[in-house]
């Protein structure tokens, strides 16, 4: 029970640091797990990557990953307010900042404010076709929390959530969209719905008994070839938005690297998700595999 709860308790680190009074607060936003804004960041670099923009704007990737880290941080916080009943009910949740108590309620809104204001300072230096595409997300962000109630598949809604800095990115460099960012948007949906549903597979006893539903749960004992299934898409997906970009077999070679990476990844994952953390976490190499995929094809085209 120990090794569960350890992911969301744990104070070490440059956590043990902090004074007992802020603590709290950067365990809410999850700063000590930056698992999490890593994959929030890769699919703005995608964007950038793929649309032929990061080199040139590499200030742009800057940015993007101080609102990676604060927009996941606010994402997080909003999450536990929402959420603080149900986490009290789950062991590896329960000691979370909301549901323990170390945090108030009215303190956490008004941390996710001052999140929100760092994040705002970030979409300001973008331009303004990418803005709105910004903006826009903020529905599907708000919504999330709520999913895990009303559907099995809540990896589906973060997918939409968590991939959509491609289309940011993608938009901060062209002003326009094309197939090639669409394509792109798709493949790392299906590529966030994998991982998460390696993630989800943590909590499956916890999560039946108080009512929470997840893909994990629905695929039951076929999780493993389902995650496949998704990565599979993904690379679908990813190919393409790359054989948009360039029409060339050769260019496709680019994701071979992040395809064998998944290819690790669902060998060796454990049916009874003794391993999943650690495969969850591995998707911050497969983030940036894809990453380097995506900035030589972009580059060269």
């Amino acid at each position: 029970m120990t090794a569960n709860i350890v992911p969301d308790s744990e104070h070490s680190g440059l956590m043990a640091l902090l004074p007992a009074s802020l603590r709290g607060f950067a365990l809410l936003a999850r700063f000590d797990r930056p698992i999490g804004w890593w994959l929030l960041y890769w699919p703005c670099i995608y964007g950038l990557a793929l649309s032929g923009g990061l080199i040139a704007r590499w200030d742009l990737a800057l940015w993007m990953l101080l609102g990676a880290v604060a927009m996941r941080g606010a994402g997080c916080v909003y999450n536990d307010i929402v959420d603080r009943d149900l986490d009290a009910q789950v062991a590896r949740t329960a000691l979370r900042p909301l549901p323990s108590g170390a945090v108030s309620v009215r303190a956490g809104w008004t941390w996710l404010l001052t999140l929100c204001s760092v994040g705002l300072v970030v979409l300001l230096q973008l331009r303004w076709e990418a803005q709105i595409v910004a903006v826009a997300s903020i529905a599907l962000v708000a919504a999330y929390p709520f999913m895990k109630r009303i559907t099995w598949w809540p990896q589906v809604w973060l997918g939409l959530v968590f991939s959509w800095g491609a289309l940011v990115g993608w938009v901060a460099v062209t002003g326009g969209a094309d197939a090639a960012m669409w394509w792109l948007y798709a493949g790392t949906i299906c590529w966030v719905i994998g991982y998460d549903t390696i993630y989800a597979m943590q909590d499956r006893e916890d999560d039946a008994l108080v009512g929470i539903k997840s893909s994990a749960l629905r695929l039951g004992g076929k999780v493993r070839a389902g995650v496949m299934l998704f990565y599979l898409l993904a690379l679908a997906g990813w190919g393409m938005a790359i054989w948009s970009i360039r029409p060339e077999g050769q260019a496709l070679v680019a994701l071979v690297p992040v395809a064998f990476h998944f290819a690790m990844q669902t060998g060796s994952l454990k049916s009874d998700g003794s391993n999943a953390l650690g495969h969850f976490r591995s998707n911050r190499m497969a983030g940036l595999l894809a990453a380097l995929a995506f900035l030589v094809v972009g580059a060269a085209g």
